[in-house]
């Protein structure tokens, strides 16, 4: 082998924010904030405070490798923190407040994180579980005034310098550590590093993936506790993009101010925020502004959903999939030459009944009950694999490797891929429903009921039956003041499956969201596991 004789130059998140700082210094930030007015700056003023920031932790006694926390929403500070913590070497670990108190409590302890950053939202919170938390030392308020018995985000930055020497070291220290959801035994952690983060940030705003440029104004409306943002704050600073900070304010208005107060072109999150979103239109008979395009993803997007993008409001659907322990973006749906025809309904059914195409960084194959890899033919399901640049090797303090044979890790979901790299989630392997010996798609069942103007969320669970083992029942969250018998859903679902997969039960009742944002199956069986068994 003959060496190459290019630079070593590791791959930073350091040098992301100087990036973004030079190339596209001006390029405004926004910010809503809780309980504050909206803050203005730009990228420039972003490394200036991020630089602060880096040296308050060094002066706090944070060294490479500490863990800390951040309990916050999507604004400039909880940005700041993206860049300062692991700019320094540090990890920051992102606490998802919607987790339990068990759970927050054992990931911070899990974590071993020494401070915490917090929200002034997150104060009793936090007050309600300081007694189980040995490992922190510190709490610092993210405000711009301290409570009473509180160090305040502000006061500490105000007090050092601005021009931090923001340090160079090996790319494959740790930077990110994001925990999974949890539905099925303690929450899990998922440790990125800077190689990881920042190939992830690349890949992912290329054109033929989500086509980001200094044009776009970016609204984030993943939290940027859960699997960073999707990446997003990263990508944003690369590409130069403005970025929108909705803080925790996602309901449908409130996004739609922010679209057309910012001029927002660009955005992403779960189809529970599009679904407030797109109500919150039809209620008021706005347009969607400056909306160009959204990626949605954490669960399969409805046919209805895009289409009432597409057709009405003229905003491109970007349906994604991925998971945290994949950075968390694995495929996107984009068009190529093979596949675009003119706005055809074979393109728009491709498009939008598949999760997406393979990206440059992640390899993805779809393996039988025997580990052997089957066709991709668009008809052959089998157990979802994954492997590359920004996929989990193991999880943090985990013995084992989380991946299987030849690096590929199962990613616990069951899909069909074809010929043009397109992938289609058939069902997580937990939830396909298996009835009689047959397989039957929970995700495909859904998709259909949410095509009905009267549903607002459509979740399918397979449930204990005396004859067939298992078979689906549906749940069915009502849009306010619709009127929806079941009679009527399972007339509109039936001419498009099978009639054995048809529901034995439809059940009208709220549907319950993880922490994530996506709809808790491991609940829904809990509640109603016995449901057909007791008729």
């Amino acid at each position: 082998m003959i060496e190459g004789l290019m630079q070593h130059t590791p791959l930073m998140i350091g040098d992301v924010l100087r990036h973004g700082a030079t190339a596209h210094g001006d390029r405004e930030i926004v910010s809503r904030l809780v309980d504050e007015p909206t803050w203005r700056y730009d990228y420039r003023g972003l490394r200036r405070r991020a630089g602060q920031a880096a040296r308050l932790l060094a002066r706090l006694g944070m060294s490479p490798g500490d863990r800390i926390a951040s309990l916050a929403w999507n604004t400039h500070r909880h940005l700041e923190l993206f860049y300062a913590v692991p700019g320094s070497g540090s990890v920051l670990h992102t606490v998802n407040p919607r987790f339990s108190d068990d759970q927050i409590v054992y990931t911070i302890n899990h974590a071993g994180s020494r401070i915490i950053f917090l929200d002034a939202c997150f104060r009793p919170l936090i007050e309600r579980l300081r007694s189980r938390l040995p490992s922190i030392e510190r709490y610092v308020l993210l405000a711009a005034s301290a409570a009473e018995g509180a160090e305040c985000y502000e006061d500490l930055i105000a007090l050092e310098e601005e021009n931090y020497p923001w340090p160079s070291f090996d790319e494959n220290s740790a930077a990110i550590l994001c925990y999974t959801s949890g539905t099925t035994g303690d929450p899990k952690g998922v440790l990125y590093s800077h190689r990881s983060v920042v190939l992830h940030a690349l890949a992912n705003g290329l054109p033929g993936a989500l086509d980001l440029s200094p044009f776009d104004c970016m609204m984030p409306c993943v939290p940027m506790y859960h699997a960073t943002a999707w990446g997003m704050p990263y990508m944003a600073a690369i590409n130069g993009c403005k970025l929108a900070m909705p803080c925790d304010r996602m309901d449908g208005a409130s996004l739609q101010d922010l679209i057309k107060a910012e001029g927002v072109t660009f955005s992403g999150g779960v189809p529970t925020i599009w679904t407030m979103y797109l109500d919150h239109l039809a209620r008021t008979g706005q347009d969607s502004g400056t909306l160009d395009r959204v990626m949605i993803g954490g669960s399969a997007v409805p046919r209805a959903m895009a289409e009432l993008f597409e057709g009405r409001y003229g905003v491109k659907v970007r349906q994604v999939w991925g998971m945290t322990e994949l950075s968390p973006l694995g495929v996107i749906s984009t068009p190529t030459p093979r596949t675009a025809r003119n706005g055809t309904e074979a393109e728009k059914d491709l498009l939008w009944t598949r999760q997406g195409r393979m990206q440059f960084g992640v390899e993805v194959r779809i393996v039988g009950d025997d580990g052997e890899p089957l066709p991709h033919d668009g008809q052959s399901p089998g157990a979802l694999q994954a492997r590359g640049a920004w996929t989990i090797q193991r999880y943090f303090r985990a013995e084992q490797d989380a991946t299987y044979a030849e690096e590929w890790f199962d990613t616990g979901d069951i899909a069909t891929i074809d010929d043009n790299g397109f992938v289609r989630i058939t069902d997580r392997s937990k939830d396909v429903i298996k009835s009689g010996g047959e397989w039957i798609s929970s995700i495909d069942i859904e998709n259909l009921a949410t095509s009905h103007a009267a549903v607002k969320i459509a979740a399918v669970v397979g449930v204990r039956h005396p004859q067939w083992e298992e078979r689906p029942i549906l749940v069915i969250e009502r849009h306010d003041g619709a009127g929806l018998g079941e009679q009527e859903i399972l007339d509109h679902i039936a001419p498009n499956i099978a009639r054995w997969w048809l529901p034995d039960k439809v059940i009208f009742a709220s549907v319950p969201l993880t922490a994530t944002g996506k709809i808790d199956k491991k609940a829904l069986r809990e509640r109603y596991g016995e449901e057909l068994a007791l008729t």
